[in-house]
């Protein structure tokens, strides 16, 4: 009966002190669990900044490349002119009374005089430059217009992007066309409930469902 009582008057302790240090465990793991959770989002936004700059360097590295060859098609081109120079010098002391001819170098394995076949290449290699720099300066005139137009381009996908949400709030509210919407209807069928702006500064206009949304500036407008 004794023993009985005792044990009545510790198991309450007992489960008590267990009871507590299953707390301190789950609290532990608990810390742990979070500190590696936030050690992998710094591992990924670390990855994704060195996937970033990747492609950065790529596109350093291309232009790079691009670069060093229409260089040294331009060294190969000037290395042509000063032979085709020092050959025709050669040909004119050669045609003077008094000068000794040069040795006759030995003819190549063809139809056409090896004069003939350097100014060919000459004339090949000029034309291949200026097509490479045509290319280039083209190149060059689309990359300017896609960054002129790009605010165009965003601000009218940001339109279309309200439209979609204005189609939604009226189909899941049953509002007939016509109903006017305001910001705070749309912020939940956004991105991250966020609010799209222009990126030229511009002012939306919402326009009531079955109206497009509109901005103020010229050019930034969904075609009908």
């Amino acid at each position: 009966m004794a023993l009985t009582n005792q044990l009545k008057t510790v198991l309450p302790w007992v489960c008590a002190l267990g009871l507590g240090a299953g707390m301190v465990v789950l609290r532990a793991r608990n810390r742990d669990a979070q500190s590696e959770l936030s050690g992998l989002r710094q591992a990924g936004q670390e990855l994704n900044r060195l996937r970033s700059e990747n492609e950065e360097l790529k596109k350093v590295q291309v232009q790079a490349e691009e670069l060093a060859r229409l260089r040294k098609e331009n060294e190969e081109i000037h290395r042509l002119r000063n032979e085709v120079h020092q050959l025709r010098e050669e040909k004119q002391q050669a045609a003077k009374p008094g000068q000794p001819a040069p040795a006759p170098a030995a003819p190549p394995k063809t139809d056409a005089p090896w004069q003939q076949q350097m100014q060919l290449q000459l004339q090949q290699l000029r034309a291949e430059n200026e097509r490479l720099r045509a290319e280039n300066l083209q190149l060059q005139q689309v990359r300017a217009e896609a960054q002129a137009n790009a605010p165009a381009a965003t601000c009218i996908n940001n339109l279309r992007m309200i439209e979609g949400a204005k189609e939604q709030w009226a189909l899941e509210n049953r509002k007939a066309v016509g109903t006017a919407v305001t910001a705070q209807d749309l912020q939940p069928y956004l991105r991250n409930n966020t609010p799209l702006a222009c990126p030229l500064g511009g002012v939306y206009t919402l326009n009531p469902v079955g109206t497009l949304a509109t901005c103020n500036i010229a050019g930034h407008a969904i075609s009908q």
